[in-house]
């Protein structure tokens, strides 16, 4: 497949510009997409835990771009660097995964990647970098670990930061920027879009490939938006963002908990909605009351609609209306185990949330936000009389049916 010659490279670095921080190597990315060739895009991911977000995807929705015009979309399983450990925003060395769960994982993170991938194979590529790694004798590496100084790596600021405050930085993490940088020769790589968070180890590609005569690759860096609460970027641990695995009414559910001041950004980043419509959106958005509920309805709308179609968008919607405007229970919910005998209100909120700390259960709690068949609980220390299939609602927007340990689901059913 050739690239598209009907647009030109200046139309498609406005087009990326959309959702771009910064670019490195724009010069050479022009010339390349005048070239006429397919670029090779590389996509390369840790095979941890996988866990896909809307932040995530505003990289792989420009890589879905460059695969409509032709080019190669190079995903990278890390099989062998991921068994290292990538340092990246850790203040402590990370714990080594076992072959099992990596093979798992990169399972897991294609098939969520290719919710907005083609997995056409002309235009996506899946490659393991134990390809190389695992045949690479140790005169080869000891090469390409003497292309590159400790000054070098040491300037990365979280080493820096690890030696301020004491904390040990093991050699195979100083290590692993190489082995990532290595990877762009390897394949060859044009271009990656990435997190800043990773520009400093792509920044080693390029460093890499001029070394081994190759053009050093374009490093594009991804606009990156707050969570949905305005706090930190979107994370599963602080349950402020929206998973590409969510359902269409979840996903449409966590949405409508979005700041009203961040209607505007996210309709920007996380959309394809023309400028004027994003305009209008933050402009309802930023007035408040009704007419932000409405823009951020629309907002969630378009998402859902991104990922799953205009119909199950529609009917996503629809169906957030019946429920919390009128007031309605909703037919079916996710169910929430718990193990212990007699568990305090907390206990029951954390069994159903495991990703709220200890103090977002009791503040979730204290302020009214959590019921049992209807019935708002507000201590937290409590010990309510519970059954198997109980309805516990935490939150304006979340249900879950209780299962008890060794319980009946037909023991008691709820109050309505």
């Amino acid at each position: 497949m050739s690239p598209s010659p009907a647009t030109t490279p200046d139309e498609v670095l406005a087009h990326l510009g959309r959702t771009t921080d910064q670019v490195f190597g724009r010069d050479d990315l022009r010339s390349r997409l005048g070239s006429g060739r397919p670029l090779r895009i590389k996509f390369g991911v840790d095979c941890t835990a996988p866990d896909l977000h809307l932040g995530h995807a505003v990289n792989l929705w420009m890589m879905r771009y460059l695969q409509d015009l032709g080019h190669v979309v190079v995903f990278l399983l890390g099989d062998t660097t991921t068994r290292i450990g990538d340092p990246t925003g850790r203040s402590a060395t990370r714990p080594v995964l076992m072959p099992a769960e990596i093979d798992a994982n990169a399972r897991a993170f294609l098939d969520q990647a290719t919710l907005v991938l083609r997995d056409d194979p002309e235009v996506l590529e899946v490659r393991r970098n134990s390809e190389w790694y695992d045949r690479m004798a140790i005169t080869d590496l000891l090469g390409e670990l003497s292309l590159v100084t400790l000054h070098q790596l040491m300037a990365r600021d979280m080493f820096q930061k690890r030696v301020r405050d004491g904390r040990e930085v093991a050699v195979h993490e100083l290590v692993y920027p190489v082995l990532q940088g290595f990877d762009s020769v390897a394949l060859e790589s044009d271009l990656t879009i990435v997190g800043s968070d990773q520009l400093f180890n792509e920044a080693m590609g390029r460093e890499l490939q001029a070394r081994h005569g190759q053009l050093p690759q374009t490093v594009v860096t991804s606009t990156i938006t707050p969570g949905l609460d305005g706090g930190p970027k979107q994370s599963k641990s602080l349950g402020n963002y929206v998973g590409l695995a969510h359902d269409p009414a979840e996903k449409l559910g966590r949405l409508m908990t979005l700041d009203d001041d961040l209607i505007g950004t996210w309709a920007t980043v996380y959309t394809d909605l023309p400028q004027e419509v994003v305009a209008d959106l933050a402009a309802r958005g930023a007035a408040g009351g009704p007419g932000a509920r409405d823009a951020k309805l629309d907002l969630a709308e378009s998402v859902v609609a991104r990922y799953h179609g205009a119909s199950a968008a529609a009917d996503a919607r629809a169906a957030f209306l019946d429920v919390f405007s009128r007031r309605h229970v909703p037919g079916s919910m996710p169910d929430a185990s718990v193990a212990l005998p007699r568990p305090t209100v907390a206990e029951l909120v954390s069994a159903a949330r495991p990703e709220l700390t200890g103090s977002a259960v009791r503040r979730l709690v204290s302020q009214g936000g959590v019921r049992i068949n209807g019935a708002p609980h507000r201590d937290p220390q409590a010990r309510p009389e519970v059954a198997t299939g109980d309805v516990l609602q935490t939150g304006r927007r979340r249900w879950f049916r209780l299962r008890l340990a060794g319980g009946d689901v037909t023991s008691r059913r709820p109050s309505r």
